[in-house]
């Protein structure tokens, strides 16, 4: 209680248009046996977060999502605090992106917003980025302009290296409206701790149309 496959319906009929899923390591929340039971169940779009380590790649190569994102997470972290270096860690993303094209998965790698960055992650053939937003979140309050920049630059560039554009972490009802009328060429959005706290007041169905209509 709650049923997870339950309620990853009730959200997909309240109109979410994805689940996406960040099973760990040590299983903590959602488990790999999850992963396994909503590709059975999801009708709109699974995307499945994590670090690519053996175990981690061996359950995508089974469940085989409709988009894997790569997440450099320690086995120890609480949750994701930072992007991908793409350009040290070059060499090993280029393979585990092309290995997961072959078997047909859309693939995003998990970016700062800095331009450097997103050139290395256009470097290694993947088909998105997923801009990490905790920065644009905290500074939010203080100041919106300074929060958005880096955010519209590495969008920009993005889109003119040929990756789609997603984004995520600490999003909210309070800033996800100026956040998708800003960012240009953005495709997806997760949101996961907001929503679920925010519909403890307002209520699953609602939030979530709340999101849509902010996005929209």
């Amino acid at each position: 209680m709650p049923d997870l496959l339950k309620v990853s319906a009730d959200i997909e009929r309240f109109g979410a248009q994805g689940i996406t899923i960040h099973p760990r390591p040590d299983e903590r929340h959602i488990r790999y046996q999850d992963a396994r039971d909503l590709k059975r169940t999801v009708t709109t779009e699974l995307n499945i977060e994590g670090n690519p380590i053996q175990s981690f790649v061996k359950l995508v190569e089974e469940v085989k999502p409709h988009q894997v994102t790569l997440v450099p997470d320690a086995v120890d972290a609480i949750t994701s605090n930072a992007g991908w270096d793409t350009i040290k860690n070059g060499d090993f993303l280029k393979e585990i992106v092309a290995h997961f094209r072959t078997i047909g998965i859309r693939t995003s790698i998990f970016v700062d917003p800095v331009l450097e960055m997103v050139e290395g992650a256009s470097k290694t053939g993947v088909d998105r980025i997923e801009l990490y937003t905790e920065d644009y979140a905290t500074v939010y309050e203080k100041d919106r302009e300074a929060a958005i920049k880096p955010y519209v630059e590495a969008a920009k560039a993005a889109h003119d290296l040929g990756l789609g554009i997603n984004a995520g972490h600490d999003l909210s009802l309070d800033n996800i409206n100026f956040f998708s009328d800003r960012i240009p060429y953005l495709k997806e959005v997760s949101i996961g701790h907001a929503l679920i706290a925010e519909s403890l007041y307002l209520g699953l169905e609602n939030v979530i149309n709340m999101y849509k209509k902010r996005l929209s």
